[in-house]
């Protein structure tokens, strides 16, 4: 299983190295030591944690939807000609951008700071990994 350090631990779990190292010492992480005697922690459990500690917030009354991907953020750029537009949300850590009509963004109300759900149903993801994986 690939290993992450405390440091990238906490990056993906959105703590700090303190909460991770705290987590450990209660046993709701279980630590090691990799070959250079650095504490590590399995990726695999940091992912388990972060799908429980994960904070969805709510939809807003009244919104239902078949897409499962949703993500709760606040507007915090609009670019806009007479057809189309560009949304920037920031849901959390991440930043998600939806092209749409102009006229799309008008009848949503859609202005800096408003409150906006992106719902994603796609049938194509794309998962990319920032290092090779190496099996063990």
């Amino acid at each position: 299983m690939p290993q992450l350090r405390i440091t990238e631990a906490a990056a993906h779990l959105g703590v700090s190295d303190d909460t991770v190292r705290r987590w450990i010492d209660r046993g709701q992480l279980t630590a090691t030591s990799d070959e250079a005697g650095r504490m590590v922690v399995d990726a695999y459990e940091v992912a388990l944690a972060a799908r429980e500690h994960a904070r969805t917030l709510a939809l807003p009354s009244g919104v239902t939807s078949s897409a499962r991907n949703r993500f709760v953020g606040l507007v915090t750029d609009i670019v806009t000609d007479t057809v189309m537009a560009q949304v920037e949300l920031q849901c959390g850590p991440f930043r998600v951008v939806s092209l749409m009509s102009s006229e799309a963004v008008r009848d949503l109300g859609l202005e800096l700071g408003s409150v906006a759900v992106a719902s994603i149903k796609s049938t194509t993801v794309v998962v990319e990994t920032p290092r090779p994986v190496t099996r063990r």
